[in-house]
């Protein structure tokens, strides 16, 4: 009678063998499902990113070209005395004749009730402000000269974001016409107070200007010096509202000129 032969075992290299070939194989299956996936989706959103980049690129051609129209106007300022100055400031701001001139002379008597010696801007630069961006130099120079404080800081506040800018006057308006973006639609006043806090020693006051009610929560008693408060162009009884209150809770006052 035969004998049955055993069955051999399994070899185990064999078995590691179709182990690694069943390893490339996935690795392979996924690498090409990524790559299609990945082919597919550039296909989708390059048209989309070049159509979008083209616009960004649009725009900051356009905006590039009106900072260097208001650079060349703040140059053709420089060069001339401050009742020039203010002069040439006041007729841009429709605020050289008349009942306009006699607004803004009271408003530069209210300037010298701000306390201390130093003085520290708060700017809205939202897209509300682009409007009045090509005077807003000439009328914060002509603000500052004539409240005699000494400009120690100077802060912009837009959509959740800020910077606070020092060194000589004409510094820091070069640099908030250069940095300040005048777009979005968020007055974060709130945190424009806290960055310029965080960024500056306080002042003998704050004057804040702008042109919209704030669109964030404002810690009133976090801020270490007295707000002065101007709001400009159009009355907004909610801006005034606004800016009378932050001015009242810090001990400020609220300031009026007309911009038309």
């Amino acid at each position: 009678m035969r004998r049955k032969r055993r069955s051999s075992p399994p070899n185990i290299y064999e078995m590691f063998s179709d182990i690694a070939l069943l390893m490339l194989a996935t690795f392979i299956f996924l690498l090409v499902t990524i790559l299609i996936t990945a082919r597919m989706a550039e296909q989708y959103q390059t048209p989309r990113l070049k159509t979008a980049l083209a616009e960004l690129q649009t725009k900051l051609d356009k905006s590039r070209a009106e900072r260097t129209r208001l650079m060349a106007n703040m140059d053709a300022l420089i060069g001339l005395s401050t009742d020039k100055q203010m002069k040439r400031a006041l007729a841009a701001a429709g605020l050289a004749k008349g009942k306009n001139r006699k607004d803004f002379d009271v408003f530069v008597k209210g300037l010298r009730d701000l306390p201390g010696n130093s003085l520290h801007l708060l700017i809205d630069a939202t897209g509300s402000m682009h409007g009045v961006s090509e005077f807003l130099v000439p009328i914060l120079r002509i603000i500052v000269i004539r409240s005699g404080k000494k400009l120690d800081a100077l802060t912009w506040f837009s959509d959740g974001k800020a910077d606070t800018y020092k060194g000589s006057m004409g510094e820091m308006f070069d640099r908030l016409m250069e940095g300040a973006p005048f777009t979005g639609a968020n007055e974060t006043i709130g945190y424009g107070f806290r960055y310029a806090a965080d960024h500056a020693p306080a002042p003998g006051a704050y004057l804040l200007i702008g042109d919209e009610p704030p669109a964030d929560r404002i810690r009133y008693f976090h801020i270490p010096s007295p707000v002065y408060t101007l709001p400009i162009g159009r009355d907004n009884p909610e801006t005034n509202w606004h800016y009378q209150k932050l001015a009242d809770k810090t001990g400020g006052k609220m300031l009026h000129l007309e911009l038309k």
